[in-house]
C-alpha cells in the first residue's frame, strides 16, 4: 500500500470512531460551538481537527484524548493541610 493510501486510511471515519461536526461535538461535549472554535486556535494546546473546505470536523477519539489532558482529580484540601501544619508547629 502506498504512503498516500496509509494516510487516507488513517483518517477514515468509522461507526466506533466517527468524525464529528462542531455542532455534533458541542452536543457530545456539553460545550458551545463558540468555545470549541476558541479551542481550535488555543496557542498552548489546540484541539486537533480537520478542515474539509469550509467544514471543520473532529475525530471523537482525538477529542477524547485532547480532553484527557485537562483532567483533574479532586482538589487538595488546602485548609486541612494548613490546619495540620499549624497544629504540628504548636506542638513543637
Amino acid at each position: 500500500m502506498s504512503t498516500e493510501g496509509n494516510r487516507l486510511g488513517a483518517a477514515t471515519s468509522t461507526a466506533v470512531d466517527p468524525f464529528l461536526s462542531l455542532r455534533t461535538l458541542a452536543s457530545y461535549s456539553c460545550m458551545s460551538v463558540r468555545k470549541l472554535r476558541q479551542y481550535l486556535h488555543d496557542p498552548v494546546h489546540p484541539m486537533p481537527h480537520y478542515r474539509l473546505g469550509g467544514k471543520i470536523v473532529v475525530r471523537r477519539s482525538e477529542f477524547d484524548a485532547w480532553m484527557a489532558a485537562y483532567r483533574r482529580v479532586g482538589q487538595a484540601d488546602v485548609e486541612g493541610i494548613v490546619n495540620s501544619v499549624i497544629s504540628d508547629l504548636r506542638r513543637v
